[in-house]
Protein backbone atom coordinates (compact mmCIF):
# COMPACT_ATOMS: atom_id res chain seq x y z
CA UNK A 1 0.00 0.00 0.00
CA UNK A 2 1.01 3.28 -0.96
CA UNK A 3 1.63 5.88 1.45
CA UNK A 4 -0.75 8.01 -0.08
CA UNK A 5 -3.27 5.30 0.01
CA UNK A 6 -2.01 4.88 3.66
CA UNK A 7 -3.73 8.21 4.28
CA UNK A 8 -6.66 8.39 2.35
CA UNK A 9 -7.87 4.94 4.15
CA UNK A 10 -6.51 6.29 7.47
CA UNK A 11 -8.98 9.65 7.24
CA UNK A 12 -11.94 7.38 5.52
CA UNK A 13 -11.89 5.02 8.95
CA UNK A 14 -11.46 7.85 10.83
CA UNK A 15 -15.11 8.11 11.06
CA UNK A 16 -15.93 4.59 10.87
CA UNK A 17 -17.44 5.06 14.29
CA UNK A 18 -19.31 8.63 14.13
CA UNK A 19 -20.57 9.09 17.51
CA UNK A 20 -17.41 8.21 19.40
CA UNK A 21 -15.12 9.89 16.74
CA UNK A 22 -16.99 12.98 17.40
CA UNK A 23 -16.86 12.82 21.04
CA UNK A 24 -12.99 12.32 21.00
CA UNK A 25 -12.69 15.34 18.78
CA UNK A 26 -15.32 17.54 21.17
CA UNK A 27 -12.51 16.16 24.08
CA UNK A 28 -9.70 17.97 22.29
CA UNK A 29 -11.84 20.58 21.26
CA UNK A 30 -12.07 21.83 24.39
CA UNK A 31 -8.20 21.37 25.60
CA UNK A 32 -7.59 22.89 21.60
CA UNK A 33 -9.77 25.46 22.69
CA UNK A 34 -8.42 26.51 25.96
CA UNK A 35 -4.94 26.49 24.83
CA UNK A 36 -5.54 29.24 22.14
CA UNK A 37 -7.12 31.69 24.39
CA UNK A 38 -4.80 31.55 27.36
CA UNK A 39 -2.01 31.64 24.60
CA UNK A 40 -3.32 34.56 22.67
CA UNK A 41 -4.00 36.19 26.44
CA UNK A 42 -0.28 35.93 27.29
CA UNK A 43 0.83 37.25 23.40
CA UNK A 44 -1.74 40.09 23.55
CA UNK A 45 -0.54 41.46 27.19
CA UNK A 46 2.83 40.57 26.06
CA UNK A 47 2.78 42.70 22.85
CA UNK A 48 1.15 45.41 24.64
CA UNK A 49 3.67 45.46 27.35
CA UNK A 50 6.73 45.36 24.46
CA UNK A 51 4.80 48.49 22.81
CA UNK A 52 4.67 50.17 26.07
CA UNK A 53 8.15 49.43 26.78
CA UNK A 54 9.20 50.86 23.18
CA UNK A 55 7.68 54.18 24.35
CA UNK A 56 9.41 54.33 27.68
CA UNK A 57 12.89 53.87 26.08
CA UNK A 58 15.36 51.41 24.55
CA UNK A 59 16.77 48.27 26.68
CA UNK A 60 20.45 49.52 26.42
CA UNK A 61 19.87 52.87 27.91
CA UNK A 62 20.22 53.56 31.99
CA UNK A 63 18.69 56.08 34.03
CA UNK A 64 21.51 57.37 36.59
CA UNK A 65 21.07 59.86 39.15
CA UNK A 66 22.99 61.00 42.09
CA UNK A 67 21.12 60.31 45.30
CA UNK A 68 20.46 62.84 48.02
CA UNK A 69 21.75 62.16 51.44
CA UNK A 70 18.73 63.82 52.46
CA UNK A 71 16.51 61.04 50.96
CA UNK A 72 17.60 58.21 53.04
CA UNK A 73 16.72 60.60 56.22
CA UNK A 74 13.90 59.92 58.10
CA UNK A 75 10.65 60.79 56.91
CA UNK A 76 9.10 61.79 60.47
CA UNK A 77 12.34 64.08 61.61
CA UNK A 78 13.55 67.05 60.24
CA UNK A 79 15.34 66.67 56.89
CA UNK A 80 19.10 68.08 56.46
CA UNK A 81 19.65 70.98 54.07
CA UNK A 82 22.23 69.50 50.90
CA UNK A 83 22.92 72.94 48.75
CA UNK A 84 23.57 70.29 45.78
CA UNK A 85 20.03 68.85 45.92
CA UNK A 86 17.63 69.57 43.17
CA UNK A 87 14.41 68.25 41.73
CA UNK A 88 14.67 64.52 40.63
CA UNK A 89 12.68 65.25 37.61
CA UNK A 90 8.99 65.52 36.07
CA UNK A 91 9.19 61.65 36.04
CA UNK A 92 10.15 61.29 39.63
CA UNK A 93 8.03 61.30 42.83
CA UNK A 94 6.94 65.03 43.62
CA UNK A 95 8.99 66.30 46.04
CA UNK A 96 12.00 63.92 46.02
CA UNK A 97 15.36 65.25 45.22
CA UNK A 98 18.50 64.58 43.88
CA UNK A 99 22.02 65.64 44.06
CA UNK A 100 22.77 67.84 40.69
CA UNK A 101 25.39 66.15 38.29
CA UNK A 102 27.51 68.68 36.87
CA UNK A 103 30.24 68.27 33.95
CA UNK A 104 32.67 66.26 36.06
CA UNK A 105 30.13 63.76 36.91
CA UNK A 106 29.18 63.30 33.79
CA UNK A 107 33.07 62.60 32.77
CA UNK A 108 33.52 60.02 36.14
CA UNK A 109 30.56 58.52 34.62
CA UNK A 110 32.15 57.69 30.64
CA UNK A 111 35.00 56.05 32.77
CA UNK A 112 33.32 53.59 34.29
CA UNK A 113 33.38 50.05 32.73
CA UNK A 114 30.83 49.04 31.06
CA UNK A 115 29.40 52.78 29.77
CA UNK A 116 29.79 53.18 26.25
CA UNK A 117 28.21 56.85 26.12
CA UNK A 118 26.88 59.36 28.33
CA UNK A 119 24.50 62.01 27.94
CA UNK A 120 23.32 64.44 30.38
CA UNK A 121 19.54 64.94 30.71
CA UNK A 122 18.51 68.79 31.17
CA UNK A 123 15.03 69.32 32.66
CA UNK A 124 12.19 72.80 32.30
CA UNK A 125 10.42 73.84 34.93
CA UNK A 126 6.84 75.18 33.25
CA UNK A 127 4.77 77.19 34.94
CA UNK A 128 1.71 76.58 32.90
CA UNK A 129 0.20 76.05 29.06
CA UNK A 130 -1.99 77.76 27.39
CA UNK A 131 -4.14 77.75 24.06
CA UNK A 132 -5.47 81.11 22.83
CA UNK A 133 -7.43 82.88 25.43
CA UNK A 134 -8.51 79.76 27.33
CA UNK A 135 -7.80 78.62 30.85
CA UNK A 136 -4.41 77.99 31.85
CA UNK A 137 -3.26 74.47 33.03
CA UNK A 138 -0.43 73.04 35.21
CA UNK A 139 1.71 70.93 32.78
CA UNK A 140 5.17 69.57 32.99
CA UNK A 141 8.18 69.25 30.19
CA UNK A 142 9.33 66.15 29.02
CA UNK A 143 12.26 64.54 27.13
CA UNK A 144 12.50 61.56 24.78
CA UNK A 145 14.95 59.03 26.87
CA UNK A 146 16.76 57.68 23.63
CA UNK A 147 15.15 55.08 21.91
CA UNK A 148 12.12 56.02 23.13
CA UNK A 149 8.66 56.45 20.76
CA UNK A 150 5.58 57.79 21.32
CA UNK A 151 2.25 56.32 21.42
CA UNK A 152 0.73 58.90 19.02
CA UNK A 153 -3.45 59.58 18.63
CA UNK A 154 -2.65 62.06 16.45
CA UNK A 155 -0.29 64.04 14.22
CA UNK A 156 3.82 62.89 14.37
CA UNK A 157 6.31 63.22 16.94
CA UNK A 158 8.02 66.45 16.85
CA UNK A 159 10.97 66.66 14.58
CA UNK A 160 14.20 67.30 16.41
CA UNK A 161 16.03 68.40 13.00
CA UNK A 162 13.65 71.19 12.41
CA UNK A 163 14.23 74.78 13.54
CA UNK A 164 10.42 75.52 14.19
CA UNK A 165 9.37 75.06 17.23
CA UNK A 166 7.01 71.88 17.91
CA UNK A 167 5.63 69.92 20.76
CA UNK A 168 3.50 66.75 21.34
CA UNK A 169 0.44 67.25 23.81
CA UNK A 170 -1.05 64.40 25.80
CA UNK A 171 -4.68 63.25 25.04
CA UNK A 172 -6.11 64.49 28.89
CA UNK A 173 -5.13 68.34 27.94
CA UNK A 174 -7.04 68.33 24.65
CA UNK A 175 -10.33 68.45 26.09
CA UNK A 176 -9.47 71.27 28.82
CA UNK A 177 -7.75 73.38 26.10
CA UNK A 178 -10.04 73.81 24.14
CA UNK A 179 -10.33 71.52 21.53
CA UNK A 180 -12.52 69.35 20.25
CA UNK A 181 -10.32 65.99 19.85
CA UNK A 182 -6.70 64.87 19.00
CA UNK A 183 -7.10 65.42 15.23
CA UNK A 184 -8.27 69.32 15.71
CA UNK A 185 -5.16 69.95 18.24
CA UNK A 186 -2.52 69.05 15.55
CA UNK A 187 -1.17 72.13 13.50
CA UNK A 188 -2.75 74.78 16.32
CA UNK A 189 -0.19 77.16 18.58
CA UNK A 190 -0.28 76.82 22.50
CA UNK A 191 1.86 79.19 24.61
CA UNK A 192 4.09 77.44 27.21
CA UNK A 193 4.33 80.17 30.34
CA UNK A 194 7.74 79.97 32.54
CA UNK A 195 9.62 81.86 35.13
CA UNK A 196 13.32 82.82 35.30
CA UNK A 197 15.29 82.97 37.83
CA UNK A 198 14.73 86.48 38.34
CA UNK A 199 11.19 86.10 38.59
CA UNK A 200 10.38 87.36 35.84
CA UNK A 201 7.50 85.63 33.87
CA UNK A 202 8.01 84.58 29.94
CA UNK A 203 5.72 83.17 27.45
CA UNK A 204 6.58 80.76 24.35
CA UNK A 205 5.03 79.33 21.59
CA UNK A 206 5.06 76.29 19.89
CA UNK A 207 2.89 74.60 16.84
CA UNK A 208 1.33 70.94 17.84
CA UNK A 209 2.97 68.62 15.96
CA UNK A 210 1.45 65.30 17.09
CA UNK A 211 -1.30 64.33 20.66
CA UNK A 212 0.04 61.36 22.80
CA UNK A 213 -2.01 58.67 24.01
CA UNK A 214 -2.57 57.87 27.28
CA UNK A 215 -0.34 55.26 28.93
CA UNK A 216 -0.75 53.39 32.12
CA UNK A 217 3.24 54.23 33.04
CA UNK A 218 3.69 57.64 32.16
CA UNK A 219 2.23 61.21 33.58
CA UNK A 220 -0.63 62.20 32.05
CA UNK A 221 0.20 65.94 31.96
CA UNK A 222 3.45 66.20 30.42
CA UNK A 223 4.09 67.59 27.11
CA UNK A 224 7.30 66.64 25.02
CA UNK A 225 9.08 69.59 23.04
CA UNK A 226 11.37 68.96 20.24
CA UNK A 227 15.55 70.43 19.90
CA UNK A 228 14.21 73.72 18.93
CA UNK A 229 11.52 74.83 21.32
CA UNK A 230 14.02 72.56 24.39
CA UNK A 231 16.55 75.09 23.45
CA UNK A 232 14.01 78.50 23.77
CA UNK A 233 12.82 77.03 26.64
CA UNK A 234 15.82 76.46 28.37
CA UNK A 235 17.45 79.88 27.52
CA UNK A 236 14.58 81.87 28.65
CA UNK A 237 14.90 79.23 32.10
CA UNK A 238 18.31 80.52 32.48
CA UNK A 239 18.27 83.95 32.09
CA UNK A 240 19.29 84.92 35.32
CA UNK A 241 21.00 81.79 36.85
CA UNK A 242 24.42 82.53 38.29
CA UNK A 243 27.29 80.86 36.21
CA UNK A 244 28.31 78.80 38.94
CA UNK A 245 24.63 77.21 39.00
CA UNK A 246 24.86 76.27 35.11
CA UNK A 247 25.59 73.19 33.74
CA UNK A 248 23.77 71.40 36.60
CA UNK A 249 21.41 68.10 35.14
CA UNK A 250 19.13 66.14 37.34
CA UNK A 251 19.90 63.04 35.98
CA UNK A 252 21.53 61.48 32.62
CA UNK A 253 21.63 58.80 30.26
CA UNK A 254 24.37 56.04 29.67
CA UNK A 255 24.62 53.64 27.06
CA UNK A 256 25.68 50.10 27.52
CA UNK A 257 25.93 46.89 25.52
CA UNK A 258 22.90 45.74 23.86
CA UNK A 259 23.81 42.23 24.52
CA UNK A 260 25.29 42.53 28.06
CA UNK A 261 23.38 39.65 30.05
CA UNK A 262 21.62 40.59 32.85
CA UNK A 263 24.61 39.42 35.23
CA UNK A 264 26.44 41.92 32.99
CA UNK A 265 23.69 44.80 33.36
CA UNK A 266 23.58 44.18 37.68
CA UNK A 267 27.29 44.19 37.86
CA UNK A 268 27.58 47.95 36.19
CA UNK A 269 24.87 48.74 38.53
CA UNK A 270 26.65 47.54 41.67
CA UNK A 271 29.85 49.99 39.54
CA UNK A 272 27.40 52.77 39.81
CA UNK A 273 26.61 52.54 43.44
CA UNK A 274 30.68 52.43 44.38
CA UNK A 275 30.92 55.49 42.47
CA UNK A 276 27.99 57.00 44.03
CA UNK A 277 25.27 57.02 41.47
CA UNK A 278 22.13 55.09 41.00
CA UNK A 279 21.13 53.64 37.74
CA UNK A 280 17.95 52.15 36.52
CA UNK A 281 16.61 50.31 33.54
CA UNK A 282 13.62 49.92 31.33
CA UNK A 283 13.04 46.63 32.93
CA UNK A 284 13.33 47.97 36.30
CA UNK A 285 10.63 50.68 35.83
CA UNK A 286 8.18 47.47 34.64
CA UNK A 287 9.60 45.63 37.71
CA UNK A 288 7.46 42.27 37.98
CA UNK A 289 4.90 43.50 36.18
CA UNK A 290 5.56 41.16 32.94
CA UNK A 291 6.82 38.05 35.69
CA UNK A 292 3.02 38.09 37.20
CA UNK A 293 1.91 38.26 33.47
CA UNK A 294 3.75 35.01 32.80
CA UNK A 295 3.04 33.39 35.89
CA UNK A 296 -0.56 33.34 34.86
CA UNK A 297 -0.50 32.61 31.58
CA UNK A 298 1.84 29.63 32.51
CA UNK A 299 -0.73 28.07 35.40
CA UNK A 300 -3.58 28.99 32.74
CA UNK A 301 -1.57 26.85 30.06
CA UNK A 302 -1.13 24.28 32.53
CA UNK A 303 -5.11 23.61 33.09
CA UNK A 304 -5.58 23.37 28.93
CA UNK A 305 -2.36 20.91 28.95
CA UNK A 306 -4.36 18.76 31.68
CA UNK A 307 -7.51 19.19 29.61
CA UNK A 308 -5.55 17.72 26.50
CA UNK A 309 -4.36 14.98 28.29
CA UNK A 310 -7.83 14.11 29.02
CA UNK A 311 -9.07 14.29 26.00
CA UNK A 312 -5.46 11.95 25.21
CA UNK A 313 -7.00 9.09 27.03
CA UNK A 314 -10.53 9.60 25.06
CA UNK A 315 -8.04 9.05 21.91
CA UNK A 316 -6.61 5.52 23.42
CA UNK A 317 -9.93 4.30 23.68
CA UNK A 318 -11.48 5.35 20.62
CA UNK A 319 -8.33 3.41 18.73
CA UNK A 320 -8.57 0.27 21.10
CA UNK A 321 -12.15 0.09 20.50
CA UNK A 322 -11.39 0.52 16.13
CA UNK A 323 -8.54 -2.31 16.61
CA UNK A 324 -10.99 -4.70 18.28
CA UNK A 325 -13.64 -3.93 15.95
CA UNK A 326 -11.32 -4.61 13.09
CA UNK A 327 -9.24 -7.65 14.02
CA UNK A 328 -10.33 -9.46 11.19
CA UNK A 329 -9.70 -6.82 8.74
CA UNK A 330 -6.24 -6.37 10.22
CA UNK A 331 -6.01 -10.21 10.22
CA UNK A 332 -6.99 -10.20 6.05
CA UNK A 333 -4.50 -6.72 5.35
CA UNK A 334 -0.96 -8.61 7.11
CA UNK A 335 -2.33 -11.67 5.51
CA UNK A 336 -2.52 -10.02 2.16
CA UNK A 337 0.93 -9.08 2.69
CA UNK A 338 1.07 -5.37 4.69
CA UNK A 339 3.24 -5.23 7.12
CA UNK A 340 3.50 -4.45 11.01
CA UNK A 341 5.06 -1.06 10.54
CA UNK A 342 1.98 -0.05 7.53
CA UNK A 343 -0.16 -1.37 10.02
CA UNK A 344 1.19 0.36 12.94
CA UNK A 345 1.39 4.06 10.93
CA UNK A 346 -2.00 3.34 9.60
CA UNK A 347 -3.84 3.65 12.92
CA UNK A 348 -1.31 6.05 13.91
CA UNK A 349 -2.37 8.36 11.46
CA UNK A 350 -5.59 7.61 12.04
CA UNK A 351 -4.57 9.17 15.64
CA UNK A 352 -2.51 12.09 14.37
CA UNK A 353 -6.02 12.73 12.01
CA UNK A 354 -8.16 13.00 15.07
CA UNK A 355 -5.47 15.21 16.69
CA UNK A 356 -5.31 17.78 13.43
CA UNK A 357 -9.57 17.55 13.41
CA UNK A 358 -10.06 18.31 17.26
CA UNK A 359 -7.22 21.63 17.24
CA UNK A 360 -7.92 22.86 14.18
CA UNK A 361 -11.57 23.50 15.37
CA UNK A 362 -10.69 24.44 18.50
CA UNK A 363 -7.76 26.68 17.35
CA UNK A 364 -10.41 28.42 14.83
CA UNK A 365 -13.02 28.71 17.63
CA UNK A 366 -10.98 30.20 19.73
CA UNK A 367 -9.49 32.73 17.34
CA UNK A 368 -13.33 33.79 16.52
CA UNK A 369 -13.95 33.92 20.09
CA UNK A 370 -10.57 35.42 21.14
CA UNK A 371 -11.06 38.19 18.73
CA UNK A 372 -14.86 39.06 20.04
CA UNK A 373 -13.14 39.13 23.40
CA UNK A 374 -10.80 41.73 22.41
CA UNK A 375 -13.11 43.68 20.85
CA UNK A 376 -15.48 44.10 23.76
CA UNK A 377 -12.26 44.74 25.87
CA UNK A 378 -11.36 47.26 23.98
CA UNK A 379 -14.89 49.12 24.64
CA UNK A 380 -14.65 48.37 27.91
CA UNK A 381 -10.88 49.58 28.78
CA UNK A 382 -10.65 52.76 27.09
CA UNK A 383 -8.07 54.00 29.24
CA UNK A 384 -5.55 51.64 27.87
CA UNK A 385 -5.67 52.70 23.84
CA UNK A 386 -3.76 50.24 22.12
CA UNK A 387 -4.54 46.92 24.08
CA UNK A 388 -5.31 43.82 22.27
CA UNK A 389 -6.48 41.39 25.12
CA UNK A 390 -5.79 38.21 23.39
CA UNK A 391 -3.95 38.34 20.00
CA UNK A 392 -2.41 35.65 18.26
CA UNK A 393 0.95 34.74 16.73
CA UNK A 394 0.55 32.44 13.91
CA UNK A 395 3.82 30.82 15.30
CA UNK A 396 1.95 30.15 18.31
CA UNK A 397 -1.06 29.34 16.57
CA UNK A 398 1.03 26.54 14.16
CA UNK A 399 2.66 24.86 17.76
CA UNK A 400 -0.34 24.47 19.41
CA UNK A 401 -1.94 22.16 16.63
CA UNK A 402 1.45 20.19 16.19
CA UNK A 403 1.92 19.77 19.92
CA UNK A 404 -2.06 18.41 19.84
CA UNK A 405 -1.27 15.94 17.14
CA UNK A 406 1.80 15.18 18.96
CA UNK A 407 0.00 14.10 22.18
CA UNK A 408 -2.58 12.33 20.05
CA UNK A 409 0.26 10.50 17.95
CA UNK A 410 1.38 9.60 21.69
CA UNK A 411 -2.05 8.38 22.73
CA UNK A 412 -2.48 6.35 19.49
CA UNK A 413 1.07 4.45 19.60
CA UNK A 414 -0.61 1.93 22.65
CA UNK A 415 -3.40 0.78 19.99
CA UNK A 416 -1.44 1.13 16.58
CA UNK A 417 0.95 -1.38 18.09
CA UNK A 418 -1.32 -4.00 19.68
CA UNK A 419 -2.93 -3.70 15.58
CA UNK A 420 0.70 -4.19 14.74
CA UNK A 421 1.72 -7.19 16.73
CA UNK A 422 -1.63 -9.35 15.78
CA UNK A 423 -1.11 -12.70 14.12
CA UNK A 424 -3.06 -12.88 11.39
CA UNK A 425 -4.49 -16.26 11.41
CA UNK A 426 -5.62 -15.91 14.71
CA UNK A 427 -7.03 -12.55 13.54
CA UNK A 428 -8.76 -13.98 11.00
CA UNK A 429 -10.32 -16.85 13.70
CA UNK A 430 -11.57 -13.69 16.09
CA UNK A 431 -15.13 -13.80 16.35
Amino acid sequence: MKTSDLIATAVSQTFRSKVRTTLTILAIFVGAFTLTLTNGLGTGINQYIDDTVSSIGAEDVMTVTKPSSSASASPTGPVEYDPDAIAAGPNAIPGSTVVALDESDIEALGDIDGVLRVEPTESIAADYIQYADGTKYVSGVGALVPGQSLQLAAGTEPDDTSSAREIALPDSLVEPLGFDDAEAAVGETITIGLTDAEGQSHTVDATVSGVMEESFTGPTTTTIPNSALTEELLAVQSIGVPEADQGKYAQASIWFDPDATPEQIDALKERLEDAGYSGTTVADQLGTFKAVIDGIVLVLNAFAIIALLAASFGIVNTLYMSVQERTREIGLMKAMGMGSGRVFSLFSLEAVFIGFLGSAIGVGVGMLVGTGVSSLASSALPDLPGLTLIAFDPASIAIVILLVMGIAFLAGTLPAARAARADPVASLRYE
